[in-house]
């Protein structure tokens, strides 16, 4: 649970930008929690369209006291909260190409979406639309092995 959820979650927190984080299909709330925990200056939206998941991070964020967390439960692709974000980050949702496809109109100009991937995704990579430039950072999180996550960032070119 530590290494698998909090620690990977908490990887990605250089590769954050700006100040609106949106987590898509955050599940559990991860990594949204765990980050929002730790960046407290700034706002994260916690999307899903599950209503028992996104009650269940309502709940977490309450208990912690967490008053940089939204949840919302909505579908990504229908999703219009009226502006957009500095970074969208997804964990273990869709392919690459499925993900800027129902989530990349959510990422603001000069943003970036940051998916979290387990081995490096080369497939996934040559299906990006040529829309999008990318790039692969390997994670190091304590307790998995080398090589095992990896951060694709992408961005409008």
């Amino acid at each position: 649970m530590i290494v698998g959820h909090l620690l990977d979650s908490l990887a990605a927190r250089p590769l954050l930008r700006g100040s609106r984080i949106l987590d898509v299909g955050t599940g559990a709330g991860f990594p949204g929690l765990p980050l929002a925990i730790v960046e407290p200056e700034r706002s994260f939206v916690l999307l899903d369209s599950n209503n028992k998941k996104v009650m269940f991070v309502e709940h977490i964020a309450g208990l912690l006291g967490l008053r940089n967390v939204t949840a919302v439960k909505a579908r990504t692709e229908d999703f219009a909260p009226g502006n957009r974000f500095d970074t969208v980050i997804a964990r273990a949702v869709a392919t690459l190409p499925r993900l800027v496809e129902i989530a990349g109109h959510h990422v603001g100009e000069g943003g970036v979406f940051v998916a979290l991937k387990g081995r490096y995704p080369a497939e996934e990579l040559e299906q990006l639309p040529a829309t999008w430039d990318s790039s692969v950072t390997e994670l190091k999180v304590p307790g998995l092995e080398a090589g095992s996550r990896h951060a694709v960032l992408i961005e409008h070119k």
